[in-house]
């Protein structure tokens, strides 16, 4: 049977040499923490063109509600904090490269500090929060519970009074461009096929490509993720044949506010560190008997903690009981939060908190390394788009915006350099791909898409079995028939469509080969970890073949 996830190397028809071309050193595809930082960083070696497929604003990194984690102090606490993430990643974290990122946390904190960034502080010293996984506090925050923002406001202003640096808003990146154009290792990354509402499509040459492109939280049903994240760089990646790794594992998020037909909206684990407790319809306590650390076990244990309660109980959610931390204390240290349950007629000092879990983390990405460099020549990742090997199984709270920046100006740094010893023209070969008129029917893409993120969050999601998760394989396949097959698909709603089930299949496929329980992914036909999958999966396509390591 045919794979159409394999006959597919570019999204749209397209002649390179009818298009417009624009021409920069550097192109950044991505606009959260890792891609800004990685852009400004790169700026300093060159002329770079910072794309992002919507306002500058929207990103995982903006939404964040929880902090960054820095070791409070690098001598002593260094050790610990390289424990617990280990501790937390299944055995599948490389602690050198935990070690690295975390060592370099402070220097980083401090940048942020001399850029404007203002972090809370009580009497002067940074406020230190704790979260799950953590033995100890060292969560920093700003403005409460709007650490993101903070630090994008800080990144994005920087941006804008760095030399060498245009944004592009509003410009979506349908493909990178290799030479040759096929997928295959011998190839190169020399650019983008971009679409712009305002200038149409066009291409963005460049000596050097970083992928920031954020998660994939919008492939399942629940997400805290923003709308944005639709896995678009996942799948421009496989269409080139790079090497993507650790794809089944999808971090949930144990709390997201659960209020029937709305949007589900993060409860930072931070209000957890702050002494709030889980509880069931009864109200009983109920995460000491699934955990010594309780409500700050790590996030895998507390989501499946949630859906065993709520199953037994029949019901639909658990609750977060805040009431002892007082109103006033509440809204004061996490204001967004306060303000997000108000909005549903939750009085946080009086009432439980109803809470579920909802996607939130992709652990997986393309491999690369700490500088970002991936399998394809001239093609670096960083930030949740990549997979460095520092989360291993299941990311330790508040580690991502640590080694988003971190990363992001090593993978900058790289490529910066990179771009500036490239002395040569910028020569690639002619692209001219037509994607072939088809017969099938055409399917709804509001349904596909709806029922796409239905059946990821029914069968792979929080709990998977090998049956549903087949079962599943087989539908996203017949899809993707009727879907990849078509070239009439000229907007960016569409384009995401054909990136999403692409993703779906890639994630779908390693959860299946994966027959063991370890860290996010847990297999209800293998419950056990098996110290065989004591290792990666890496998924990569050649011309037309699937390969799986």
């Amino acid at each position: 049977m045919d794979i159409p996830y394999l006959q597919r190397r570019y999204l749209v028809s397209f002649a390179s040499r009818r298009l417009p071309h624009i021409f920069t050193d550097v192109l950044v595809i991505g606009s959260g923490a890792a891609g800004v930082r990685a852009a400004i960083e790169a700026a300093r070696h060159g002329e770079v063109i910072l794309m992002t497929k919507h306002a500058q604003t929207e990103s995982n990194t903006w939404h964040a509600q929880g902090g960054m984690a820095v070791p409070t102090d690098a001598a002593r606490d260094l050790d610990a904090h390289v424990a617990d993430t280990l501790a937390a990643g299944g055995e599948l974290c490389d602690e050198a490269v935990a070690r690295d990122c975390l060592a370099a946390a402070p220097r980083h904190l401090q940048e942020l500090r001399e850029w404007g960034v203002t972090f809370d502080t009580d009497d002067g010293e940074l406020q230190l929060g704790r979260e799950g996984g953590h033995h100890k506090p060292r969560i920093v925050h700003a403005d409460g519970d709007s650490t993101g923002r903070a630090i994008m406001l800080g990144l994005l202003d920087r941006a804008r009074q760095t030399p060498n640096l245009k944004i592009f808003d509003e410009c979506f990146a349908l493909d990178l461009l290799t030479d040759p154009p096929e997928a295959g290792s011998d190839a190169r990354c020399v650019g983008a096929l971009t679409d712009h509402p305002r200038f149409g499509m066009q291409i963005i040459r460049a000596r050097t490509v970083i992928l920031a492109s954020g998660g994939a939280g919008v492939l399942w049903r629940e997400t805290s993720n923003p709308p944005v994240a639709t896995a678009d760089g996942i799948a421009m990646a496989f269409r080139t044949g790079v090497a993507l790794t650790d794809l089944e594992m999808m971090q949930f998020h144990p709390t997201t506010l659960y209020v029937a037909g709305a949007s589900r909206s993060l409860i930072s684990e931070a209000v957890r560190g702050e002494g709030a407790k889980l509880v069931d319809r009864n109200g009983h306590r109920f995460m000491p008997d699934y955990h010594e650390m309780a409500e700050l076990a790590p996030r895998d244990i507390v989501s499946r903690a949630i859906l065993d309660v709520a199953a037994r109980s029949g019901s639909s959610r658990v609750y977060l009981d805040v009431r002892d931390l007082g109103a006033e204390f509440f809204a004061g240290r996490f204001p967004g939060i306060d303000r997000a349950c108000r909005e549903f007629d939750i009085d946080p000092g009086e009432d439980l908190i109803p809470v579920f879990p909802a996607a939130h983390y992709m652990i997986g990405g393309l491999r690369a390394d700490m500088e970002g460099r991936t399998s394809l020549s001239g093609l670096f990742a960083c930030g949740e788009a990549a997979c460095t090997g520092l989360h291993g199984a299941n990311r330790l709270a508040s580690n991502s915006i640590t080694e988003a920046l971190v990363f992001g100006a090593r993978c900058g740094d790289r490529a910066g350099r990179e771009a500036a010893d490239d002395d040569g023209k910028f020569t690639a070969r002619d692209v001219d791909w037509t994607v072939q008129r088809s017969d099938r029917t055409e399917l709804d893409l509001a349904d596909i898409r709806n029922s796409l993120r239905s059946i990821m969050w029914r069968n792979v999601g929080i709990l998977r079995s090998g049956p549903r998760l087949a079962e599943t394989l087989e539908i996203i396949q017949f899809w993707g028939r009727y879907v990849l097959d078509k070239e009439f698909f000229s907007d960016p709603g569409g384009w995401e469509a054909q990136n999403m089930l692409t993703t779906a299949w890639l994630v779908t496929e390693l959860a299946l080969r994966r027959t063991e329980t370890r860290g996010v992914h847990f297999r209800e036909d293998f419950p056990q970890t098996d110290p065989i999958w004591k290792r990666h999966q890496i998924i990569r396509r050649t011309a037309h073949q699937l390969v799986v390591e």
